[in-house]
Protein backbone atom coordinates (compact mmCIF):
# COMPACT_ATOMS: atom_id res chain seq x y z
CA UNK A 1 0.00 0.00 0.00
CA UNK A 2 1.47 3.32 -1.08
CA UNK A 3 1.17 6.46 1.02
CA UNK A 4 1.52 8.65 -2.05
CA UNK A 5 -1.43 9.96 -4.04
CA UNK A 6 -1.66 8.88 -7.65
CA UNK A 7 -0.10 11.41 -10.02
CA UNK A 8 -2.43 14.32 -10.71
CA UNK A 9 -4.78 13.50 -7.83
CA UNK A 10 -5.23 16.02 -5.05
CA UNK A 11 -4.46 14.50 -1.65
CA UNK A 12 -7.40 14.34 0.75
CA UNK A 13 -7.57 16.68 3.68
CA UNK A 14 -10.09 17.17 6.40
CA UNK A 15 -12.34 20.20 6.43
CA UNK A 16 -10.89 22.76 8.86
CA UNK A 17 -14.30 24.11 9.83
CA UNK A 18 -15.67 20.67 10.57
CA UNK A 19 -12.56 19.87 12.60
CA UNK A 20 -13.03 23.04 14.69
CA UNK A 21 -16.76 22.41 15.12
CA UNK A 22 -16.29 18.85 16.39
CA UNK A 23 -13.33 19.79 18.57
CA UNK A 24 -15.60 22.28 20.34
CA UNK A 25 -19.07 20.71 20.13
CA UNK A 26 -17.72 17.19 20.50
CA UNK A 27 -16.24 18.05 23.86
CA UNK A 28 -18.38 16.22 26.37
CA UNK A 29 -21.50 18.20 27.35
CA UNK A 30 -20.97 21.28 25.13
CA UNK A 31 -23.45 20.29 22.43
CA UNK A 32 -25.89 18.83 24.95
CA UNK A 33 -25.79 22.04 27.01
CA UNK A 34 -26.55 24.13 23.93
CA UNK A 35 -29.44 21.84 23.08
CA UNK A 36 -30.77 22.05 26.63
CA UNK A 37 -30.61 25.86 26.56
CA UNK A 38 -32.58 25.83 23.29
CA UNK A 39 -35.70 25.62 25.48
CA UNK A 40 -34.88 28.99 27.07
CA UNK A 41 -32.82 30.45 29.92
CA UNK A 42 -32.00 28.17 32.83
CA UNK A 43 -30.29 28.45 36.17
CA UNK A 44 -27.33 26.38 37.27
CA UNK A 45 -29.39 24.03 39.46
CA UNK A 46 -31.94 23.48 36.68
CA UNK A 47 -29.13 22.58 34.25
CA UNK A 48 -27.65 20.20 36.81
CA UNK A 49 -31.01 18.41 37.10
CA UNK A 50 -31.49 18.38 33.31
CA UNK A 51 -28.12 16.71 32.69
CA UNK A 52 -27.83 13.65 34.92
CA UNK A 53 -24.23 12.59 35.23
CA UNK A 54 -22.58 16.00 34.90
CA UNK A 55 -20.70 17.21 37.95
CA UNK A 56 -21.13 20.77 39.14
CA UNK A 57 -17.47 21.55 38.43
CA UNK A 58 -17.68 20.24 34.86
CA UNK A 59 -20.96 22.12 34.31
CA UNK A 60 -19.32 25.31 35.55
CA UNK A 61 -16.29 24.74 33.28
CA UNK A 62 -18.44 24.03 30.21
CA UNK A 63 -20.72 27.02 30.80
CA UNK A 64 -17.64 29.24 31.12
CA UNK A 65 -16.22 27.80 27.91
CA UNK A 66 -19.51 28.35 26.05
CA UNK A 67 -19.69 31.91 27.39
CA UNK A 68 -16.10 32.69 26.32
CA UNK A 69 -16.93 31.35 22.85
CA UNK A 70 -19.87 33.76 22.69
CA UNK A 71 -22.54 31.03 22.50
CA UNK A 72 -24.01 31.49 25.99
CA UNK A 73 -24.72 34.59 28.03
CA UNK A 74 -24.48 34.52 31.84
CA UNK A 75 -26.82 36.92 33.63
CA UNK A 76 -26.72 37.64 37.36
CA UNK A 77 -30.15 38.42 38.79
CA UNK A 78 -30.19 40.77 41.74
CA UNK A 79 -31.69 39.27 44.85
CA UNK A 80 -32.78 38.38 47.20
CA UNK A 81 -32.25 35.65 46.38
CA UNK A 82 -29.34 36.28 44.09
CA UNK A 83 -29.44 34.10 40.98
CA UNK A 84 -27.59 33.34 37.80
CA UNK A 85 -29.18 32.28 34.56
CA UNK A 86 -27.70 31.12 31.28
CA UNK A 87 -29.18 31.60 27.84
CA UNK A 88 -28.12 31.24 24.23
CA UNK A 89 -26.73 34.24 22.39
CA UNK A 90 -27.58 34.74 18.70
CA UNK A 91 -24.41 32.74 17.89
CA UNK A 92 -25.65 29.94 20.13
CA UNK A 93 -29.07 29.99 18.49
CA UNK A 94 -27.37 29.79 15.07
CA UNK A 95 -25.94 26.33 15.87
CA UNK A 96 -29.33 24.84 16.83
CA UNK A 97 -30.34 23.72 13.31
CA UNK A 98 -27.08 21.76 13.04
CA UNK A 99 -27.61 20.19 16.49
CA UNK A 100 -31.19 19.32 15.57
CA UNK A 101 -29.99 17.64 12.36
CA UNK A 102 -27.36 15.66 14.31
CA UNK A 103 -29.94 14.58 16.90
CA UNK A 104 -32.36 13.48 14.17
CA UNK A 105 -29.56 11.55 12.42
CA UNK A 106 -28.57 9.85 15.70
CA UNK A 107 -32.16 8.82 16.45
CA UNK A 108 -32.45 7.30 12.98
CA UNK A 109 -29.03 5.71 12.55
CA UNK A 110 -27.32 5.05 15.89
CA UNK A 111 -28.21 2.30 18.34
CA UNK A 112 -29.74 3.60 21.56
CA UNK A 113 -28.27 0.84 23.74
CA UNK A 114 -26.46 2.21 26.75
CA UNK A 115 -27.63 5.77 26.02
CA UNK A 116 -30.10 7.73 28.12
CA UNK A 117 -33.33 8.66 26.33
CA UNK A 118 -32.60 11.50 23.92
CA UNK A 119 -34.39 14.79 24.32
CA UNK A 120 -35.21 16.70 21.20
CA UNK A 121 -32.92 19.66 20.60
Amino acid sequence: MSLRSPVGETPRSCDAGLTRAFAFLGKRWNGVLLGTLARGPAGFAELTRALPGISESVLSDRLGELARAGLVCRTVREGPPLGVSYELTPHGVAVLPALDALARWAREHLPAEGCPPAASV
